[in-house]
């Protein structure tokens, strides 16, 4: 038996309305800290089984002794409801498989990455062409591209030739990606971001 406090769990549906009369209603549990087993001091409450099928309004001493006969925990995972809503679970059993699933879901969550390609304004097409296919790998992987250039001295009076080659870059890539910022000016650097176009489903 586990006193450990709820943090997650799946919606649960209960029957109530405040004349009497039954209809579901599916609530999502609060993952705020939730009161289970003895920490429950209602005077009544409305319990689910461990399979779901709905045991009625009892104490919750009542309530406990259930659980506790069947070797699981009481969690409270309605309080706002009249009267709260308890659920009978094998709450170690759920903690440990709520534990995997979240591990599982992290291994398979992708980070997207800001990748830098630097551009001049004064850059060649075999090395705009290397950038352009750099781009295109990044944006291949899921990650987003920052263009870059910086302006150095005298350049700094011709900033229309910096939008010309972001301009050229982002025709360039237009099949695959969107440019997600358009170049900006900041200070001596020129920026522009592109991110990859949606899948077509």
């Amino acid at each position: 038996m586990t006193l450990l406090r709820a943090e997650f769990f799946r919606p649960f549906c209960f029957a109530q309305n405040h004349t009497g009369n039954v209809f579901w209603r599916c609530l999502t549990i609060s993952n705020k800290e939730l009161q289970i087993n003895e920490e429950i001091r209602d005077r009544e409450v409305r319990v689910i089984g461990p399979d779901g099928a709905q045991l009625g309004i009892m104490s919750a001493q009542k309530a406990l002794d259930l659980a506790l006969s069947k070797n699981l925990d009481l969690v409270k995972i309605a309080p706002q409801a009249t009267p709260p809503v308890c659920k009978i679970i094998d709450y170690g059993k759920y903690r440990f498989e709520q534990a995997k699933r979240e591990k599982e879901a992290r291994k398979n969550q992708r980070i997207v990455e800001i990748k830098e390609v630097r551009l001049s304004l004064n850059i060649d097409t075999h090395d705009f062409e290397t950038k352009v296919g750099h781009a295109m790998r990044f944006l291949k992987e899921g990650n987003k591209v920052k263009a870059s250039i910086r302006f150095r001295g005298r350049e700094m009076g011709h900033p229309e030739q910096g939008y010309e080659v972001m301009k050229r870059f982002a025709e360039a890539l237009a099949e695959i990606a969107n440019v997600e910022k358009p170049a900006k000016l900041e200070g001596r650097n020129m920026l522009m971001f592109l991110a990859s176009k949606p899948a077509k489903s």
